[in-house]
């Protein structure tokens, strides 16, 4: 099928050269692209992860998100609204670099070692391996600035005048132990988190195609990027209630901690104070917040992959062995 005119896709590989699949520039493309995805959108929402991290620490701090928004830009004006945008952007793009472009590595990994065959028939735990693997090694490097980020949200005044600041704030008192006490929680919010999002997103891709009249490369890149947003949006709905009772204990354990209390202890003391129904502090605007977080991410990433010539996520024919 020709088209007139040159494509996005078409520009960049005539600046690039055409990328192999699966190769080395193949893979450090879609961690450029998972940079920008993460980077960029929790920045944006970082008025939301404000007010939900606060109200997570002290759910009496504010009787609703317009309520707290007005209240901390009386006191703080629109720079307070943004508090916690430095450690964000810098923590969500190197989760984000090692999420992506992790899970479409680990992702070719695992059907390599399976086969063909057995990757299709059990693409679902393949989604899930992939991205439990990636998750894994993107945590270690958020965790220093979710440290910093929940502290800062936490604690009005903030604790500290930026990013690289309540580094040194929290290593000058707690050693770098300090930045890394949130790790396990971390982990117990992020892994299930992630594997909802890819596995449900590439699933629900899927079904949305398999209604669609005719196939996936059927549609041009603008539709398949709006059903990548689509899927993204309802993929982060079912990762914001999965996840919601480890993201309450991370904002408790990063703001509450005390010096080398027991990563146990602290978690039982905590789960005392606050009871079952305190783990779910916060839940609606963590939805919202992560809904469209996840829709925006992946049309972001859909979108630059389109850029670098590169198919969509989700919804493709089976795979086929690498020659």
């Amino acid at each position: 099928m020709s088209s007139l005119g040159s494509s996005p896709s078409t520009t960049a590989n005539a600046k690039t050269g055409s990328i192999e699949l699966y190769s080395a520039r193949y893979y450090e493309a879609c961690v450029f692209g998972g940079l920008m995805a993460c980077g960029l959108t929790h920045t944006f929402v970082t008025p939301l992860d404000l007010v939900k991290c606060r109200r997570q620490v002290d759910s009496k701090m504010y009787t609703g998100n317009f309520q707290a928004w007005g209240k901390i830009g009386r006191a703080e004006g629109f720079r307070g609204i943004y508090t916690g945008w430095g450690p964000t952007f810098f923590g969500y793009s190197a989760q984000g670099a090692f999420k992506y472009g992790g899970y479409e590595y680990f992702k070719k990994f695992f059907a390599d070692v399976v086969g063909v065959e057995n990757a299709y028939k059990y693409k679902t735990a393949l989604y899930l391996a992939a991205s439990a693997s990636a998750e894994v090694i993107a945590d270690v490097a958020l965790c220093p600035f979710e440290a910093v980020k929940v502290r800062m949200q936490t604690t009005v005044p903030p604790f500290a005048k930026g990013t690289f600041d309540g580094i040194r704030q929290i290593t000058s008192k707690e050693g770098y132990a300090g930045l890394y006490k949130g790790l396990y929680p971390l982990w117990g919010r992020q892994i299930p988190y992630t594997m909802m999002k890819f596995a449900s997103f590439e699933t629900i891709v899927e079904m949305i195609y398999a209604r669609l009249p005719g196939q996936k490369s059927d549609y041009s890149k603008a539709a398949q990027t709006g059903v990548s947003f689509t899927g993204g949006y309802l993929a982060g709905i079912l990762c914001a209630v999965v996840s919601h009772p480890a993201d309450v204990m991370v904002s408790k354990l990063n703001a509450n901690r005390a010096p080398g209390e027991l990563f146990g202890a602290a978690v039982g003391r905590i789960y005392k104070e606050i009871g079952f129904g305190g783990l779910w502090n916060g839940l609606p605007v963590r939805i919202a917040m992560v809904g469209t977080l996840t829709g925006l991410q992946w049309m972001i990433y859909d979108s630059y992959k389109v850029f670098m010539g590169f198919p969509t996520t989700g919804g493709s024919a089976p795979p086929t062995e690498k020659k």
